[in-house]
């Protein structure tokens, strides 16, 4: 019982790490000031922001780190570079310092990269010691990442609403404070021995209350950030914010309380255990072998992908002869027949699945966080400035009840069956219409209305995106292959800020567009205000993501067939 209570305390402690450490999201909130300080154009201030998301291109760093480190260790070299990265930026700000270009370009690197370490650590602890429900565990602590944004503008009000700087002496501080208090249960994991299945279940219905809890969190902090308060008042909404931050650590007591919750509670619900993919690995071996004893190697138009060693690698289905025209070349080629099967990184990028999901996520979940580095100056542009810690406050929010959304899967299964890829495409769905609403007004309530739509499916997408993964090309494999899939991130982050940018600068004078091409090579700060700024921006990134649903609802159609084979194998294993 008590190495039960210690792996809750370690959860809280991952969720307090996810709360506060998901800086990248405040950029917005100081990157005006920051433009202004440094005189750069609205091209090298996209440069900062591309700068800390390609701290996920070293995001294997923390990995290898793990490796030779104790996991305590890691978290503080995490918290440092974010003091130093964010801290020196402070300081810059304030004009204590001044620094060339390129050294706040390294500063925003150092920054970002502190981010991704931290993420490795929470992933780490959660598969550690939530071997049987880690999808519910991933997905509840990586969607508290999301309300960092609304917690940071919760404390800049209550210490000087007045100074954007705050934010980053935030950033620096607050991850290393939090680090210190994590510390202890981190230091005190406990050896956990594989539950029984009633156990599992009773982890499960944790969770489901542990999710009912977040969400509350998160409604509570919409709210508030949405009406202007004193310093004085800002402190007691805090006070209530750390209140329910604090909640998880009762779960403790309801594990002494077990007995009580399976009289009163479980024989009203009745809840499956839930594993990393779609169902427990117990479940996903059975339905390999169902499979593979259904489908002999060249029977009813299947075939195997052999690699060199003559290892098995999926299951692909052939074209048949009769089956022609363009929705089978497309649909039907070398479709995934198996859920579960491992594809290493050579295989990985010879799957027309995943160029599929590649696009999907780059059109969809990246766009929405580029939009997020950009909402100042969209703010800005729109007369809205004042708004600026409201609307990331929407963002920041909705992007975390997105995060929650991604777990319901898990929870509905039992009563209403969906591919985890067609939730995928429901999500894309709103980036779209957010966007094209964007373009057509720029009023206060739509500008409002598009950001809570963009936080909400970019959030989503973000969260779903490893249990995706795993599912798609193997769990084993999902740690290089999802740093793969989120190249798109900083590849994203460039051509889509880049392309803002230009449509930006190009609208601050009469000169020629090609102009603003060559803007990174001065160093004079502008300010484009009115509609047009972005206008074009929105329409383009609009169609850009309905580019990205096209190809979620073509990998959807690819891959549902070994989604529903998937679900009859595992109804079929619980009737025998």
């Amino acid at each position: 019982m008590a190495g039960q209570s210690r792996k809750w305390m370690i959860l809280v402690a991952t969720i307090w790490i996810q709360a506060f450490t998901g800086t990248n999201f405040d950029f917005s909130a100081y990157s005006s000031t920051l433009k202004s300080v440094l005189g750069i154009s609205q091209v090298q201030l996209n440069y900062l922001a591309v700068a800390s998301d390609m701290g996920k291109v070293f995001g294997w760093s923390s990995g290898l780190a793990l490796l030779h480190l104790p996991l305590a260790v890691v978290m503080f070299i995490s918290a440092f570079m974010g003091l130093i990265g964010y801290g020196l930026q402070w300081f810059v700000i304030r004009g204590v310092i001044t620094v060339p270009y390129f050294v706040e370009f390294l500063l925003c690197l150092l920054s970002g990269c502190s981010i991704c370490w931290f993420n490795t650590v929470c992933f780490v602890l959660c598969i550690r010691n939530f071997p049987s429900n880690r999808a519910l565990a991933l997905s509840l602590t990586v969607g508290f990442n999301g309300v960092t944004a609304a917690l940071y503008t919760l404390i800049a009000d209550s210490l000087d609403p007045s100074s954007s700087s705050v934010y980053l002496l935030l950033n620096a501080s607050v991850p290393l404070l939090i680090s210190s208090l994590a510390l202890v249960p981190i230091l005190r994991q406990p050896t956990l021995s594989p539950l029984p299945p009633e156990a599992v279940r009773l982890d499960s219905l944790i969770f489901l209350i542990l999710n009912v809890a977040a969400a509350l969190t998160g409604i509570y902090l919409l709210v508030i950030g949405t009406f202007s308060t004193d310093i004085g008042t800002a402190r007691i909404l805090l006070g209530g914010a750390v209140v329910l931050l604090a909640f998880p650590l009762f779960i403790p007591g309801i594990l002494y309380a077990r007995s009580w919750f399976q009289q009163t509670v479980r024989t009203s619900f009745r809840l499956e255990d839930s594993g990393f993919l779609l169902v427990d690995d117990e479940d996903l071996e059975l339905h390999k072998e169902l499979i593979t004893s259904d489908v002999s190697v060249h029977e009813n138009g299947l075939t195997h992908l052999i690699s060199e060693n003559g290892s098995s690698y999926g299951l692909t289905r052939r074209k048949h002869p009769e089956i022609e025209g363009c929705c089978e070349a497309i649909i039907g080629r070398n479709q995934l027949v198996m859920l579960g099967e491992e594809h290493p990184a050579r295989l990985l990028v010879r799957r027309v699945d995943f160029w599929l999901y590649y696009v999907a996520y780059f059109c969809g979940g990246t766009i929405g966080l580029v939009y997020s580095n950009t909402l100042g100056q969209i703010a800005q542009s729109l007369g809205q400035a004042s708004q600026t810690t409201m609307l990331i406050t929407l963002y920041s929010s909705f992007s975390f009840f997105g995060r929650l959304l991604s777990a319901a899967p898990d929870y509905i299964r039992a009563k209403l069956y969906f591919a985890r890829t067609g939730w995928l495409s429901l999500a894309l769905i709103p980036t779209p219409v957010a966007f094209f609403m964007l373009a057509t007004s720029g009023n206060a309530t739509v500008l409002a209305v598009a950001t809570s739509f963009i936080g909400l499916s970019s959030g989503f997408i973000f969260a779903a995106a490893v249990s995706i993964t795993s599912e798609l090309f193997g769990p084993n494999s999902v740690g290089v292959n999802h740093n793969i899939l989120i190249t798109n991130i900083p590849i994203g982050s460039l051509s889509y800020g880049l392309l803002a940018a230009i449509v930006y600068d190009s609208n601050t004078s009469s000169d020629s567009t090609m102009r603003s091409l060559f803007l990174f090579l001065f160093s004079d700060s502008t300010v484009c205000y009115g509609k047009a700024c972005y206008f074009l921006t929105f329409v383009l990134w609009g169609c850009f993501s309905v580019v990205g649903l096209t190809c979620s609802l073509l990998l959807f159609l690819r891959t549902r067939p070994a989604y529903d084979r998937f679900e009859r194998g595992r109804i079929s294993a619980q009737l025998y």
